[in-house]
């Protein structure tokens, strides 16, 4: 039963983790905006690209592991 719920946690396909990806993307820009209204200028600038960069860094992290596990069920086959 556990793992059964387990799988619902998986990355399957490239459209859920795009649907990830913009779900963190969401987070991050109101985190981002946040930070801006909380500190004005350059400081709040910075950790505003700060909170999309890591978007960026996640989100091709994701696409390269489910590429990755992709080859690799390919070659177990």
């Amino acid at each position: 039963m556990l793992s059964k719920i387990g799988r619902l946690f998986q990355i399957k396909t490239r459209f859920e983790a795009f649907l990830i990806i913009y779900a963190l993307a969401l987070g991050a820009v109101e985190r981002g905006s946040a930070y801006l209204t909380q500190y004005p200028g350059f400081g709040g600038k910075l950790l505003f690209l700060a909170c999309t960069g890591a978007v960026f860094m996640a989100g091709a992290k994701i696409l390269d592991c489910l590429k990755h596990e992709q080859r690799a069920a390919a070659a177990a086959e």
